[in-house]
């Protein structure tokens, strides 16, 4: 039986972190269900282009629409063997819907493996599950990642790293790595 992945996106996710893991992971052939608050199969959510243009900190440019292909309302977490959580200002305001954090937590609470990457440990710390792990994000979250008990990470940007089934990487140049080590140890569940 085909592995089923959930991934909660938003509006404003980074754009290579929604449509690059949500491709690769389906080339793999597993089932990947992207969802979204308030939004059905087959509605979009926009997508941002994060940039560096000679400013002190990141730019956002537009990016792509990206069709959903799951109704958020419906799903149930269970039937899911792991999650991917991308960046961009998504979990910026993911994290303050309940329902989105409580998604969450059911993962580490049933020990199934999670991806997140860039801007997506924001969400996982809202839900309260860094607590004692080793992780990495986009720096401007390392903040974050300690206040929630993790212990952040810095790496380069290329790398990624795992602490028992949670995979986190700082950015989109990381998908090798990043997406290696996650497939890795879902394979061996």
């Amino acid at each position: 039986m085909t592995k089923k992945i959930l991934m909660i996106v938003g509006d404003f996710v980074e754009d290579y972190e929604v449509m690059v893991p949500f491709q690769a992971l389906q080339a793999m052939g597993f089932d990947v269900d992207a969802v979204c608050p308030g939004k059905k199969a087959g509605e979009q959510i926009a997508t941002a282009i994060h940039d560096f243009v000679g400013h002190q900190t990141y730019v956002e440019l537009p990016g792509h629409n990206f069709t959903l292909n799951a109704d958020f309302d419906t799903i149930k977490t269970e039937d899911y063997a792991a999650l991917v959580v991308p960046g961009g200002r998504a979990p910026e305001y993911l994290r303050l819907n309940e329902k989105v954090l409580e998604m969450v937590r059911s993962f580490p609470a049933t020990d199934r493996p999670v991806a997140a990457i860039c801007h997506g440990p924001q969400l996982l710390a809202a839900a309260g599950v860094l607590k004692g792990k080793r992780v990495t994000a986009y720096p401007a979250c390392g903040p974050e990642v300690t206040l929630a008990g993790g212990e952040y990470v810095a790496i380069d940007v290329d790398d990624a790293i795992a602490d028992g089934k949670l995979v986190t990487a700082p950015a989109w140049p990381a998908h090798p790595k990043w997406l290696r080590t996650f497939v890795d140890i879902l394979n061996k569940e």
